[in-house]
């Protein structure tokens, strides 16, 4: 067995791998090979090799983690059911919560092979415009598809519940938000969530909703940029208002003019659709009135502050200690600036 990381130490491998192996076919009987892809405070994700057989466990990060946070049982669930109708979502294989194989439960799912985009054009790529479009759209009609799922025939029903969602959703990350709060001076944040909590629009109109739909979660074919060949990250992932996950996703969206969002914003690059292009674009494919989304990308942008302002109260008390974390005030500030801007219809 290879263990190439200092967390695998953490995890008996052996013990995982004498699970796995009484419990999924196939894998060759050839010494087990352990790669880290993800670590800190997410969910930890490794690939585990045997031979020509790749598959991939997800487990909480170690040590204490909130009550229904990383919640892998759920996201092993939600695999089971969306995968058979929408193959981007990788297919899960088997799930365990005995603290006897390992201290979290996890699951293990199938490896899919393909490219990430995080930060920059990976060099697989030519950096051109045509690249960067080519992205844009495999990204947007890739949304789309999803939204397409019927709902009632997939027999989806039953991992959320779409009344009173949003609703749900507002008041939940204002909870949040005012939870982590650190003292910090953020302007225009109290009319904001006030303006959000009196403004909340009426959809009854009930798609999946990935709840965190970006660039990063996404894998391209390696020899082509406008291919997906995989959706990761089902996490949080429900059924209810389709515009609430475009204006998460359309917030993630950087444009060229940005300030600094303490976010990935690889989309301000040559040929990228602009945000403006980016909705134009879902709502030629979609056809959805998208006429008060205002409110909508102020949420987004409000719930991304919300995010990273619970990153920087665990750094502000001693929880977290990587210094990368110092600044986020200032990526979340500008995030609320960016919702206040919204929500006068100011930015798209």
């Amino acid at each position: 067995m290879v263990q190439k990381d200092i967390a695998d130490r953490k995890i008996d491998w052996k013990k995982i791998e004498n699970y796995i192996r009484t419990k999924i076919d196939g894998i060759p009987n050839s010494e087990i090979e352990i790669k880290q892809f993800t670590e800190g405070y997410s969910n930890l994700t490794y690939m585990i090799k045997s031979g020509d057989w790749e598959a991939v466990l997800r487990r909480p990060p170690f040590g204490y983690t909130p009550p229904k946070a990383h919640d892998m049982e759920r996201e092993y669930r939600i695999l089971e059911k969306i995968h058979p109708v929408f193959p981007l979502a990788p297919e899960p294989y088997i799930y365990c919560d005995d603290p006897e194989i390992m201290d979290k439960h996890f699951y293990v799912m199938e490896k899919r092979n393909g490219i990430v985009i995080d930060d920059d054009i990976p060099i697989e790529f030519e950096k051109t415009a045509k690249t960067g479009q080519q992205i844009s759209e495999a990204v947007v009609k890739t949304f789309v598809d999803l939204q397409r799922i019927d709902v009632e025939k997939s027999n989806l029903n039953d991992i959320g519940k779409p009344e009173g969602y949003l609703t749900r959703q507002v008041y939940g990350w204002i909870k949040r938000y005012k939870q982590s709060s650190t003292g910090d001076e953020v302007e225009n944040i109290e009319e904001i969530e006030k303006w959000l909590m009196e403004n909340i629009p009426t959809n009854e109109e009930v798609t999946v909703v990935h709840n965190d739909f970006k660039l990063n979660n996404m894998m391209f074919d390696q020899k082509d940029p406008g291919k997906v060949v995989a959706i990761f990250d089902w996490e949080l992932a429900t059924i209810g208002d389709p515009l609430t996950d475009l204006g998460s996703t359309v917030a993630y969206w950087a444009d060229k003019d940005d300030p600094d969002l303490g976010i990935n914003t690889i989309a301000n690059n040559k040929g990228f659709y602009s945000r403006r292009e980016f909705l134009e674009r879902y709502t030629q494919l979609s056809g959805r009135d998208v006429s008060n989304f205002n409110y909508y990308l102020t949420f987004g942008f409000y719930k991304l502050a919300g995010i990273l302002q619970q990153l920087y109260y665990r750094w502000k008390i001693g929880e977290m200690k990587d210094e990368r974390f110092s600044t986020l005030n200032r990526g979340i500030s500008n995030l609320i600036e960016m919702a206040n801007e919204a929500r006068n219809n100011r930015l798209l």
